[in-house]
């Protein structure tokens, strides 16, 4: 299997793929205006479960330091531009996706 998410800033949404097949939508939340969500390619360096605070069930860190992609205290806020740059998911979204994805795994932001 070839993972790699692909990551819709103005769709709210993020894609796992599996070589060219997409496995699953799920929909998020990105930086706000002041603070957006770097664009480029990364890939997920590391994973900590339950990290407290408002990241939510898991965090998965990205190869740009400070980012991630995470669970959020705030259901509420997936959906919109709220974010510090980091990318939120449900917890029960992020938490099957880290059970998807290994680390190293490709991770491409973009508008």
């Amino acid at each position: 299997m070839v993972y790699w998410i692909d990551v819709a800033l103005k769709k709210h949404q993020l894609k796992l793929f599996d070589a060219s097949k997409l496995i699953k939508s799920y929909p998020i939340a990105v930086g706000k205006m002041l603070t957006p969500t770097p664009t480029g390619e990364y890939t997920i360096i590391n994973k900590q479960p339950n990290p407290g605070g408002p990241y939510g069930t898991m965090w998965m860190g990205l190869s740009r330091p400070g980012y991630g992609i995470h669970g959020t205290n705030d259901p509420s806020s997936i959906g919109k531009d709220v974010s510090k740059g980091c990318i939120r998911m449900y917890n029960k979204d992020v938490n099957e996706l880290s059970r998807l994805v290994p680390i190293g795994t490709n991770v491409w932001i973009h508008n």
